[in-house]
């Protein structure tokens, strides 16, 4: 089965002022692994980026950018895009059915938010996901903490079963690309 591999908000706002997410330089180290593997393996990388209508993360911004540390490749695919949910008012699915994708690999930035929701749009519309396990972070909650948060998120996001096509969280070291 064909994949892509999607980096969600990865961006300078969210990941350069302090405090950061949890363990940030370590999961854009885990994220640029995934790329070069995925970019070896013919694999289609997209890089998303939220955007508001606000100064937090207004398109062009500085705070919209990629995080600096992040390794993007002429190739790779960026696109934009305003609500949680990458495939939301955006031309994701087209993409991935240009590519012929039949499966997504998905790490990035907020666990609780944007890439749960992204998850679960992925496999609500038909896509295996592969959630990757240890690349994916968000900041301390009141509530709990990025570890916490990633964990529950791997365990909950791993048991759902309903959607048909299966989620599982697999950590970086055991995550290879086969077009």
């Amino acid at each position: 089965m064909k994949p892509a591999l999607l980096v969600i908000d990865v961006q300078q706002g969210l990941f350069d002022e302090t405090p950061r997410p949890f363990e940030a330089d370590t999961v854009i180290e885990r994220i640029n692994t995934l790329t070069s593997r995925a970019r070896q393996a013919g694999v289609p990388v997209v890089f998303i980026q939220h955007e508001t209508a606000d100064d937090e993360l207004a398109h062009g911004s500085q705070n919209w950018q990629l995080q600096c540390g992040l390794q993007v490749a002429p190739n790779d695919t960026k696109l934009r895009k305003t609500t949680p949910d990458s495939f939301l008012h955006t031309n994701l699915e087209e993409l991935l059915d240009s590519w012929n994708v039949e499966q997504v690999v998905i790490c990035g930035y907020a666990t609780e938010f944007c890439v749960d929701t992204t998850t679960r749009r992925a496999a609500a519309l038909g896509y295996p996901v592969t959630l990757a396990a240890d690349a994916h972070t968000t900041h301390d909650k009141k509530h709990a903490n990025g570890l916490q948060i990633r964990t529950h998120h791997n365990a909950t996001l791993s048991g759902i079963d309903s959607f048909g096509p299966r989620i599982q969280a697999v950590p970086t070291s055991e995550l290879h690309f086969q077009e």
